[in-house]
């Protein structure tokens, strides 16, 4: 029997919740229950392992971070349902593309609740509504485990959006579930996302644990 545990972290500071996920995936072990953490961040730009500056096309305020997920720059805020995966994925038998086909699943399952038809693009990993995003991905395995996970705008402020190339891509317009008036707190969203992740991926239980210790 295979359980997924989902912790609800409220609002946290991006680094802090990073640098728990790389102390948890390097202290994990084989009989280490698979994780989802679901957070909000305050305002912050997030700049993946090889990302460039040069997709920075304003200066704002806001702080960025160098992480070392994978994807180029986005952004977080309030408002915005953060999940981060933490799955080993050996024992899961899974590979990375497994890993990113089945979140994008989860979500275009999801969004079918509220009548959206969504689509997720082979060269640009997320989740698209209207050929805008709606769904950003970064991920990070090490010793045979993600880290990292996904962000879906669920109802918060897009302008800081204009000053990056959302995840490196030039004129990409983002979008949110509030856009399509859809009335649904952060924490219900993910509610139901994390069951459609624990059906994707196999789990036989999922138990919620709050908050994080």
């Amino acid at each position: 029997m295979s359980e997924l545990l989902a912790k609800s972290l409220g609002t946290q500071p991006y680094r802090e919740v990073w640098q728990a996920m790389v102390k948890f995936t390097d202290t994990r072990s084989e009989s280490t229950l698979d994780e989802a953490w679901v957070v909000e961040h305050p305002p912050v730009f997030t700049l993946g392992q090889a990302g460039k500056r040069i997709h920075f096309i304003e200066d704002t305020e806001i702080p960025i971070v160098e992480s070392d997920r994978g994807g180029q720059v986005t952004y977080h805020g309030p408002g915005q349902l953060v999940i981060y995966l933490l799955i080993d994925l050996r024992r899961k038998q899974l590979g990375v593309r497994d890993l990113v086909s089945g979140i994008e699943n989860a979500i275009i399952r999801l969004l079918k609740i509220w009548n959206l038809e969504a689509q997720a693009r082979k060269e640009a990993p997320g989740v698209y509504v209207n050929n805008k995003k709606i769904a950003a991905l970064g991920l990070r395995v090490r010793r045979g485990c993600s880290f990292h996970g996904l962000s879906l705008n669920v109802a918060m402020d897009l302008s800081p959006y204009s000053a990056i190339n959302p995840c490196g891509y030039e004129g990409l317009e983002v979008t949110q579930l509030a856009d399509f008036d859809v009335d649904e707190s952060v924490s219900s969203v993910a509610q139901r996302l994390v069951n459609e992740i624990k059906h994707t991926f196999g789990y036989d239980v999922l138990t919620w644990q709050e908050p994080l210790r």
